[in-house]
């Protein structure tokens, strides 16, 4: 079984660089060295003392085969575009031929789920599959393959897109993913879901910027309006942040922003008050007339068609 495992012909099986470490498609050069320093140490002959044969001869094989000549080709600009290049024209390939059909759950998940969600699960899904991908033969073969798959039908997903944009962090970081990508999901969870990825993001922010780490926290916020684009707390941290950069343009956009979500952001009506800002918009929802307010019984008839339109677009309860 192990001949057959290592043969040629089984190594030439793995082609695809970003499934043999692991990391997006998404992923910069810096998330790819961080991932290839993580499985290189996995493999590594000292970490795999008491462990089974069949596991240190895969590490024997893998690394030198397959995992670092992945690296080679990951490491600078030229080598991803090359790689990404191939994968989109092995997509249109399959595309063309309708042969790009998922196998497994998260693949056929990713294939068919919202166009809003496509990101936070195909990050999240790759988190979940790397942190089992060299714990046995078994667990490499697999997971391997749908990590492959999951980058054709992301790519897929991504065919209008001409650049793929790297990103520094992932939109879901492998450490806080608190349920299972690859279980079955519920559209009616999908919300909720995307909702905790975003808080997430945000509560990492909040860390970079006590740290006086300005543009990882803007980084992090960024990945987070994405998810989450009305979210009072997050414009109003965003404009803390540009403000931090000596950005007042930026900081003003951001805590306008905040209030027209929640007018009463305590922390953004400061920074308005300091900033001198003035809201020349139109009045947010939650600013005026209260749901309750009983219904005045002689109003004159000239005020009745304004008041019943005005009713309308303010009848929505106080947003975020």
């Amino acid at each position: 079984m192990s001949h057959a495992a290592f043969s040629p012909e089984w190594l030439n099986r793995f082609t695809d660089p970003y499934a043999l470490l692991g990391v997006s498609v998404a992923a910069d050069e810096r998330r790819i060295l961080k991932r290839y320093r993580v499985v290189a140490k996995q493999l590594h002959p000292d970490a795999l003392i008491d462990v089974p044969a069949e596991l240190r001869l895969l590490a024997d094989q893998v690394l030198p085969k397959l995992v670092n000549p992945a690296y080679q080709r990951l490491k600078q600009d030229k080598g991803r575009n090359e790689v990404l290049a191939a994968l989109r024209f092995k997509v249109r390939r399959l595309s063309r031929d309708q042969q790009l059909q998922p196998t497994s759950k998260p693949g056929k998940y990713l294939l068919d789920v919202a166009e809003a969600e496509v990101d936070v699960f195909y990050e999240q899904a790759v988190d979940q599959l790397c942190d089992r991908q060299y714990k046995s033969l078994a667990e490499f073969e697999n997971c391997t393959q749908q990590l492959s798959e999951l980058n054709l039908v992301y790519l897929r997903r991504k065919m209008g897109t001409p650049v793929i944009r790297e990103k520094r962090s992932g939109l879901v970081a492998a450490t806080t993913i608190a349920s299972d990508p690859l279980a079955d999901h519920p559209a009616n969870n999908a919300k909720s879901s995307g909702q905790a990825y975003a808080d997430r993001h945000y509560g990492r922010a909040q860390e970079y910027l006590k740290g006086k780490n300005v543009q990882a926290a803007i980084q992090e916020l960024k990945d987070a309006l994405k998810i989450d684009p009305q979210n009072s707390s997050y414009h109003c941290l965003m404009g803390q942040a540009y403000l931090l950069q000596k950005l007042p343009g930026m900081a003003k956009v951001h805590f306008k922003q905040a209030l027209r979500l929640n007018p009463k952001n305590a922390v953004a009506l400061k920074y308005a008050r300091q900033l001198n800002l003035t809201m020349t918009d139109p009045p947010p929802r939650s600013a005026t007339i209260p749901q309750d307010k009983p219904k005045q019984p002689d109003r004159k008839p000239s005020d009745s068609p304004k008041r019943s339109l005005f009713s309308k677009l303010f009848s929505k309860g106080p947003s975020r």
